[in-house]
């Protein structure tokens, strides 16, 4: 008698597992569609979802209800969605092309910009008078500290945007 709800419960385990099994099975058929596809009498390439009759070479495939074919690997190369194929489409490579164009350009500002820091610390290191513009247009010569400072603030500019070129 000690053995009575054992046997209810292995019961409801097995009425449940029974249950999940017999409902599974429909569910796992009818995400798979076959396709038949076979020659013609006159060498055509024909796709039905029922068996040919009267033709050659006969191929069934089999699609999943996201439209690619059971067997892995059929379509494009691919064994599941988040695989990538090893050639680029044409829209990758056009990316591809605008970002090295973006990079060039910008490759390009910077050695331009460092360029001409590097002609303005040339400048300022010869001597001399130097001078700024002011908003009215007329010279503003710099005395040594304010030379020193532009110096101080060149040279930290260079180390910022001329990174990796040639000095």
């Amino acid at each position: 008698m000690a053995y009575s709800p054992m046997i209810h419960t292995v019961n409801k385990l097995l009425v449940g597992v029974i249950t999940t099994c017999v409902f599974a099975l429909p569910m796992s058929a009818s995400h798979a569609i076959q396709v038949y596809k076979s020659l013609g009498t006159h060498g055509e390439v024909k796709y039905s979802q029922h068996a040919p009759q009267n033709a050659r070479n006969i191929e069934v495939i089999e699609f999943r209800s996201d439209g690619r074919q059971s067997d892995a690997g059929q379509m494009a190369g691919k064994t599941d969605a988040s695989q990538s194929s090893d050639t680029p489409n044409a829209e990758q490579q056009r990316v591809a092309q605008l970002e090295a164009r973006i990079k060039d350009q910008e490759a390009q500002a910077n050695a331009q910009r460092c360029q001409s820091l590097r002609n303005n610390l040339t400048n300022l290191n010869v001597g001399g008078r130097i001078y700024e513009m002011d908003a009215n247009g007329k010279r503003q010569y710099l005395d040594g500290r304010e030379i020193e400072l532009k110096r101080e603030r060149v040279q930290q500019a260079i180390g910022q945007y001329c990174q990796g070129t040639q000095t």
